[in-house]
Parts: C-alpha cells; structure tokens; sequence
C-alpha cells in the first residue's frame, strides 16, 4: 500500500517530538472541536433552565376581601386603644405582619388635640417599634418644634403597622386591609385635628384621587364615628428630605395648623 508523504511527515515530526507510541485504539483529531460523548447506556438529559423567582403578586380578590371584612369586625369590637393594639398584635390576615421585626402602632400623646398619620414604618420604626423615629421622624420633630409642638403634645401613627419590604410602596390590598384599624385608632384617640402627612395618608382617609401637590394646604372635614374631625394634608417627611424646596410650603401648612390650634380647631 502506498504511504501518503503528507501522513508520513507527521509521523516523523511526531517521533521527533517524542510521540513514539499510540495511546489509544483509535486516532483522534486533536484540531476538531471536540463534541460531549454520549453514552448509549445513559440518555441525555437537559438541565433545566435556571428558576426564575416568582414575581410578587396581589392577594386574590376574595382574600383580600375576607382579610378586610375581619379587621373591620375585630377593628369595630374594640373600646379602646390597647385593645386595638392588642387586637392588631394578634391579627394574621395581612402579610406584611410576617415579614416586620415589630408591630408600629403610635407614638405620642394619645389625649392630644392633634394627631399625625403617615403611611408606613420605615426601617428603623421596625426596629424600635415606634412611628417617625428615623430620619425622617426627626424632621418631624423639627417641624412640630418650630410650631411649638413636641411627641408629648401631638399623637402619632401610620396607615400600615408593619413595614413593607424594602420600604416599598404599599399596595392597594395592604392598604384595604389595614385601614379599619386606623380607622378605628382615629376613632378611638382624642385628636380634634388631624395632619395627614403624605399622599398615601391624605388619599386614603379622605376618599380623594388627587395626589398630595394637589391636597396639601387644604382643610377637610373627616368622619371619625360620631366625631367630625378638621384634617390637613401636607408633605411626608420623607418626601421633604428628598425635595428640599418643598420645605417651604410645608412651613406654610404648619403655620395654618398653628393658626388652627389658637383659633380652638
């Protein structure tokens, strides 16, 4: 049989590389793009491509439902506020409850003539429990000082009692859920006036569509039971530290709630 010169070059120039013996049956081309050897014994099998996280979801409409309708019923059985906090600490039907460090339920002065409701703890109120006790709650307490107020003259809590993660918005569902419980806690407290800081706070107590740039400044009359309430929307704290020529309209709202205070609401 004829020998290919071609085939027999690489050969010397593998003996003289060294190569002098076969280490297999059969030859390989080390210059082809190797392709995975299948075993006929073992059928391949695909790796599943990687989980992606579920995306988060709102609550089916009829547990949000049924969520509502039972803290309506327990908000309604209470006679007092530590019933009320008694009665928020046992509740199971919002889930925010299980992703909180602690329950958020006020802060203050509960016989006050005003109170202030915000929209949720932040990170550090899940921390210590309390409302308005991080960054923001400290401009709060600027801005009540420079009206004359302080923690021990005014009362304070939030549309929610549990964080949301991550200091997200609050849902609509969350939202439903929790609001016969400050509802109540309004109902409940002595406050004839309220300020109702940010658009979470102000939309939802007063039923109104429009957001906080259109309610703040304005005085509303609020529905507390058998009580009629006067409310003020005006800027959250927090939206104030991020929009600091905000500030100055917000010195006007206080002004005016001042101005309410003097006058006897």
């Amino acid at each position: 049989m004829p020998v290919d010169p071609k085939s027999l070059a690489q050969l010397r120039f593998l003996i003289e590389a060294g190569a002098d013996e076969a280490i297999g049956a059969v030859p390989i081309d080390r210059f082809r793009s190797p392709t995975p050897a299948r075993s006929a014994a073992a059928p391949l099998i695909e790796s599943p491509a990687p989980a992606r996280p579920a995306p988060a979801r709102p609550l089916p409409l009829l547990a949000t439902g049924a969520a509502t309708e039972s803290a309506r019923e327990q908000a309604a059985s209470c006679i007092d506020l530590a019933a009320l906090r008694d009665r928020l600490a046992s509740f199971e039907g919002c889930a925010l409850k299980a992703t909180a460090t602690n329950l958020v339920f006020a802060d203050g002065n509960p016989a006050a003539r005003v109170m202030v409701v915000g929209e949720a703890p932040g990170r550090e109120e899940d921390r210590q429990g309390l409302p308005f006790v991080g960054e923001s709650g400290q401009l709060l307490d600027r801005m009540l000082a420079a009206i004359g107020l302080d923690r021990g003259s005014v009362y304070i809590s939030n549309i929610l009692p549990w964080r949301p993660p991550g200091n997200r918005k609050p849902t609509q569902q969350e939202i439903a859920i929790c609001l016969p419980f400050i509802e109540r806690h309004i109902e409940l407290a002595a406050a004839e006036l309220l300020m109702l800081a940010g658009g979470t706070a102000a939309s939802t107590l007063l039923g109104r569509p429009e957001g906080i740039t259109r309610l703040r400044g304005q005085w509303f009359t609020y529905q507390a039971g058998a009580r009629r309430l006067t409310a003020l929307a005006t800027f959250h704290p927090a939206y104030l530290l991020r929009r600091a020529n905000q500030k100055r309209e917000a010195w006007w709202d206080l002004l005016a709630l001042k101005q309410r205070l003097i006058a006897g609401g």
